[in-house]
């Protein structure tokens, strides 16, 4: 398989549906979206799994995603980075963000991700 601009377009409306609340905990949609493998390096430093994932609470989400960029690493892996600015009770937290992105049968599900704090 190539990967196309369609692809590009494709992992980024889902890298950002990561970041509305209406996907983020639908469960549905997380399933679809989040590989078996699945797990997280949380700003926290925190480890989360698949299932960690799928039982968030739901929460309001206030976020910005800035720089946006997506790399292909082979036809069927690509790699989503950006910087996200949080707000959390007025108070802004900034983290480097990247994502592992395996196509699949059923289209392209998250592997992995990792934030990392900007001090």
């Amino acid at each position: 398989m190539k990967f196309s601009e369609h692809d590009r377009t494709e992992l980024q409306l889902l890298e950002e549906g990561l970041w509305r609340a209406e996907t983020r905990f639908d469960r549905g949609s997380m399933e679809r979206v989040l590989a078996p493998r699945f797990f997280e390096f949380g700003r926290s430093g925190r480890i989360y799994n698949r299932e960690d994932t799928l039982r968030m609470a739901t929460r309001p989400i206030d976020a910005r995603l800035d720089g946006l960029d997506v790399r292909l690493l082979s036809a069927d892996v690509a790699q989503v980075t950006y910087t996200t600015v949080e707000t959390y009770a007025g108070e802004e937290q900034v983290a480097h963000r990247s994502s592992f992105w395996l196509r699949s049968e059923n289209g392209w599900q998250l592997l992995f991700h990792q934030a990392t704090t900007v001090a």
